[in-house]
């Protein structure tokens, strides 16, 4: 009954959030006539449709171009440099140089590659499956990661499945065959001890369906290993995923003076280690929970390999076999991320001097981490995907013809990778996202509302602040179950900071572990597009996900708050309030 009341309410769910949000909150700038009340206001608002999705989320994002102006808050001209700015032009750039890996199947070949290396082992088939999707998520997008890595885990189960399934059939074969002579040695009298079935065949054994209970088992641990991987191997660097992203921009939209403290390299530094941990853990969790801990038969220790086992290491060759050896555009292409990879560390490692220091004056100032992302990305645009060839100019008569369609031919082929594949491929949802997000931080520290927001919260300095960030981890890892990463990082990182300058504690000490519990979407497969991939392929139920995800989550705050109270709190110098965030407060 209740729900057939309900039921047409529902239809105007959308309709009612969209119109009655506004106009139920339109008291606070009326009665308030502050600029940062009206900023509240729109931020208020754009939170409810980001949690809710009434509208799509890079629309809601583009509400401060519009509103912003005409509450007075922000000009124009200050909101709209917000949507492309230099935080967003190295996201750009590193998606650029994920395009291309994407383009010429070079994440494919690594993934195979470091799969038959590790073996086909249980546990080591696994743990392969984690490294690879955890590396290659570092670099390119997770759902891409996800999307490319699932059908190679379907592929290897469905073999063994295939596998499996003949070697039974000739096992039951076999044992007929035994059965029928054993028959004809005993009297007539003995025959009805026997049940066969009317086809003639032997009944299932019990341990059939144990078998295919552990089947079921297994593919829900190796399908759930490569979303949770992707979203820990994300984590690692400061293009791997949108909150990490946010956090960069919103470092340096309230702390301009904050001498580069997050870059690639520090950012890899504290995170990369935390991802190990938090890798490992993860595999030791999902093994105890779908596989057991049988050494023996998940490490495969002084034992042959299976039959399963040699049907999946022979997908995987008959995988890397279709890719044919390296091409001359992937070798391009490894060599311009290698590069990409070097000018980040090397900017400026912060022990010695960088080469944007070294090589141009005033570099250190003038350079940031999205020069370099450009840089490659203009590169790729520029080289060849084929060797050029050079002709000479004597030809003989009996390659006459072959010199003429040579000469035809452009010197340089086409490009490595096409605007076209760029603008099919890249999420320029999130580049919208991002720069909404900006554009409240923005409008938030300037409107006055940051520095009200941490007045108001200056009795938490009474609390620990390693208490204060476990907490705070863990409302966002539960937030972000329902709620886009980004848009979690986006509404609460700025809310952190003030409150973070108010009690005069390190910004980074709240924001690191914040922004990384971001990504731990580990619960629901609505969560995150990695989750929803794995979900769809029909191997597990929601409530297996919700199970394994709440352990997960406790992980993933558990690392975090190791990582932020032992080698994070030296490399940031968590314990002393810095200068540059004293000063921004005071302005």
């Amino acid at each position: 009954m209740a729900s057939t009341c309900l039921r047409p309410l529902l239809r105007y769910r959308s309709f009612a959030i969209l119109f009655l949000t506004p106009l139920l909150l339109l008291p606070l700038p009326v009665t308030v006539q502050t600029r940062e009340a009206k900023c509240a206001y729109i931020i208020i608002i754009m939170a409810v449709y980001w949690c809710t999705e009434v509208i799509p989320l890079a629309v809601t994002s583009l509400m401060p171009v519009v509103f912003f102006p005409l509450l007075g808050v922000r000009s124009s001209k200050s909101v709209c440099l917000q949507y492309l700015n230099d935080t967003n032009m190295l996201f750009m750039g590193g998606l650029i140089v994920a395009i291309s890996v994407e383009q010429w199947n070079l994440h494919k070949r690594i993934a195979l590659r470091v799969l038959l290396i590790l073996g086909v082992k249980p546990a080591l088939l696994m743990l392969g499956f984690m490294i690879v999707t955890a590396f290659l998520s570092m670099w390119i997008s997770n759902t891409a990661t996800t999307a490319m890595m699932v059908p190679i885990v379907q592929a290897v189960l469905d073999q063994m499945d295939n596998t499996e399934h003949d070697v039974t059939m000739m096992e039951q074969g076999t044992g007929q065959t035994n059965t029928v002579i054993e028959l004809e040695e005993k009297g007539a009298s003995d025959l009805p001890s026997v049940h066969v079935i009317s086809n003639g065949q032997v009944p299932d054994d019990p341990r059939s369906s144990e078998e295919r209970k552990m089947r079921k088992r297994v593919c829900k641990g190796m399908t759930l290993c490569v979303c949770y991987a992707a979203s820990i191997g994300g984590t690692a660097t400061l293009t791997g995923t949108g909150p990490n992203i946010v956090l960069k921009g919103q470092m340096n939209q309230l702390y301009p003076n904050n001498n580069d403290i997050v870059n690639f390299a520090s950012w890899f530094g504290f995170a990369f280690p935390n991802m190990i941990l938090m890798l490992v853990l993860a595999w030791f969790w999902l093994q105890c929970s779908f596989m057991g801990l049988n050494f023996k038969k998940s490490w495969g220790c002084g034992t042959e390999r299976s039959a399963k086992e040699k049907a999946a290491c022979d997908v995987l060759k008959a995988e890397m076999k279709k890719l044919g050896p390296i091409s001359y555009a992937e070798f391009n292409v490894l060599l311009m991320f290698v590069l990409l990879v070097l000018l980040w560390f090397t900017r400026h490692p912060g022990f010695v001097k960088g080469w944007a220091t070294r090589l141009f004056p005033r570099g250190e100032k003038f350079i940031t981490d999205s020069a370099p992302a450009v840089f490659v990305a203009l590169l790729l645009f520029i080289l060849p995907a084929n060797k050029p060839k050079f002709t000479g100019c004597k030809t003989s008569m009996s390659d006459s013809e072959q010199t003429e369609e040579d000469i035809k031919k452009p010197f340089l082929s086409a490009p490595l990778l096409d605007w076209n594949v760029v603008q099919r491929k890249m999420p320029w949802s999130i580049v919208l996202l991002l720069g909404g997000g900006f554009a409240l931080a923005d409008a938030s520290a300037n409107s006055g509302l940051s520095a009200w927001l941490g007045h108001q919260m200056t009795p938490l300095g009474s609390i620990p602040p390693w208490a204060i960030a476990t907490v705070l981890s863990l409302i966002i890892a539960v937030f972000t179950e329902c709620t886009s990463n980004v848009a979690t990082a986006t509404l609460f990182l700025p809310v952190f900071s003030s409150m973070a300058t108010s009690v005069k504690i390190h910004p980074l000490y709240v924001m690191l572990p914040c922004t990384l519990s971001a990504s731990f979407a580990f619960m629901l497969p609505v969560a995150t597009p990695p989750n929803a991939i794995v979900f769809s392929y029909g191997h597990i139920r929601v409530l297996d996900m919700v199970k394994t995800g709440i352990v997960m989550n406790i992980i993933g705050v558990l690392c975090v708050t190791l990582a932020i109270n032992t080698w994070g709190r030296s490399m940031f110098e968590l314990d002393t309030f810095p200068a540059w965030a004293n000063t921004t407060a005071n302005q």
